[in-house]
């Protein structure tokens, strides 16, 4: 790719100092509401359109690098860019100050939640804001579906992932690998058929000297992601709360392609039905107060982590615990989030001039379409229903209602709320914030 010709006194112009730059991603990550696409139209308005830090081509060339990485792409591309910037230090800021006010939000509103369970107020609040998750949902679903099923072959990736999530309950680790392996055969027998160019594309020419940083990179990170897991080994024994939390959102951390849309519905099935940290209503909640916060929406994994040990809390009190299991989570999910940074981002040219990777790519973001599509019948199901029975036959999954206990008060508020973010396109923070008000309202007038 070219770049701009910029001269040396416009790129000196440009660069910012290390302080202004810490302070700029610190606001980035107040003000980073609306889910990966408002956070990444965000940064680039200020990076690029009012800082003119770095150039477009620049900032598209490491946004694609970001789409290829499981995490969430939107702190992975504040991390490239401080890195860009600063080098390690740079890329540490940004990366950490993306998340860190967030977290701090959502541990806040965690531990709100874990403590005033039952009060009218709060009841009320939750209630409503199941209405507006929905709706968010399938927003999501609708905006993914539209980018990524671009062929036939795409769409029949879709149907097939929604298929063995709901119909045959298969892990998500297993379906992102069987769709990844899909689109990585299809882009070498008839690229077009996964929406890519018949046109053979190069890849640019690399420098020299990448790998005894990279794999220096990879073994400091390797290190800190697991440290914390061993220690809590070490200390509570292999069986505890904190270590199995560890455990699971290392794996979780590994497998999100997508964003967080797509991971909830294997975030939703492990939690809910494995191991029984969360009641299938809690999860909604869960994502409500991570779609009211700034940074990434995966951030609703701190709030599993801290009600798994908050509800497990031996030794420790159980608010103790409870903060650190949402310590635990947030780490294992977002230190290799930024190791992928770190470690590959000095072949990113190679990356991006791979056809099969990139159809590896198209296929797994296909393979999300049917993934959210399924998390939004699980939501609907729970949200619009007083209960859900699962029912299998052989291999055979799926989810039995009975239409007498429909709940007319959530499909009210479900209409409401899309009739905000569709047709009046209020904006998310605003219809969460509406419906949180409804929801008291109908809660305080028919119980």
């Amino acid at each position: 790719m070219t770049h701009p010709k910029q001269s040396a006194a416009d790129r000196r112009a440009a660069a910012p100092t290390f302080a202004e730059a810490v302070r700029v991603w610190f606001k980035i990550g107040c003000l980073g509401f609306g889910g990966p696409a408002g956070q990444i139209a965000l940064m680039h308005r200020i990076v690029i359109d009012e800082k003119k830090w770095i150039d477009e081509p620049r900032f598209l060339h490491a946004l694609n690098y970001c789409m290829l990485l499981p995490g969430p792409e939107a702190q992975q591309l504040a991390t490239y860019v401080g890195w860009l910037l600063h080098g390690v230090r740079g890329g540490l800021a940004a990366g950490i100050l993306f998340v860190l006010p967030g977290a701090l939000v959502m541990l806040g509103l965690s531990a709100l939640y874990a403590l005033a369970r039952g009060v009218p107020l709060v009841e009320g609040a939750l209630f409503g804001i199941k209405a507006a998750v929905l709706v968010v949902v399938v927003e999501a679903l609708i905006r993914i579906g539209r980018r990524a099923l671009k062929t036939a072959t795409l769409v029949a990736v879709a149907v097939a992932a929604f298929a063995g999530i709901f119909l045959f309950d298969l892990p998500f680790p297993l379906i992102v690998a069987l769709a990844a392996l899909a689109g990585f055969l299809a882009a070498r027998v008839a690229p077009q058929s996964v929406g890519l160019s018949t046109v053979a594309r190069q890849a640019p020419a690399t420098r020299g000297g990448r790998w005894k940083p990279a794999l220096l990179a990879g073994a400091v990170w390797l290190t800190a992601w697991w440290a914390p897991v061993a220690l809590a080994v070490l200390l509570l024994g292999d069986g505890h709360v904190l270590v199995t939390i560890g455990l699971f959102f290392s794996k979780l951390a590994v497998v999100t392609f997508g964003g967080a849309y797509a991971v909830l519905a294997y975030l939703a099935q492990e939690t809910v039905a494995t191991y029984r940290w969360l009641a299938p209503g809690e999860m909604i909640d869960g994502l409500g107060l991570a779609e009211t916060t700034p940074g990434p929406l995966i951030l609703v994994t701190q709030f599993v982590g801290f009600l798994a040990a908050f509800r497990d809390s031996a030794p420790f009190t159980p608010l103790t615990a409870a903060i650190l299991g949402a310590a635990m989570t947030t780490w294992v999910t977002f230190v290799p989030s930024m190791m992928w940074i770190f470690v590959g981002a000095r072949f990113i040219e190679e990356l991006r001039g791979n056809t099969r990777l990139a159809g590896a790519l198209a296929a797994i973001t296909a393979a999300v379409v049917g993934v959210v599509l399924n998390l939004s019948v699980w939501f609907a199901l729970h949200v619009l229903f007083g209960r859900v029975q699962e029912m299998r036959a052989g291999p055979l999954r799926w989810f039995a209602v009975d239409f007498a206990n429909l709940d007319l008060r959530s499909v009210s508020l479900t209409v409401i709320a899309a009739f905000l973010t569709f047709a009046l396109h209020v904006g998310l923070v605003w219809t969460i914030a509406i419906m949180a008000a409804l929801g008291i309202v109908v809660k305080s007038a028919l119980g």
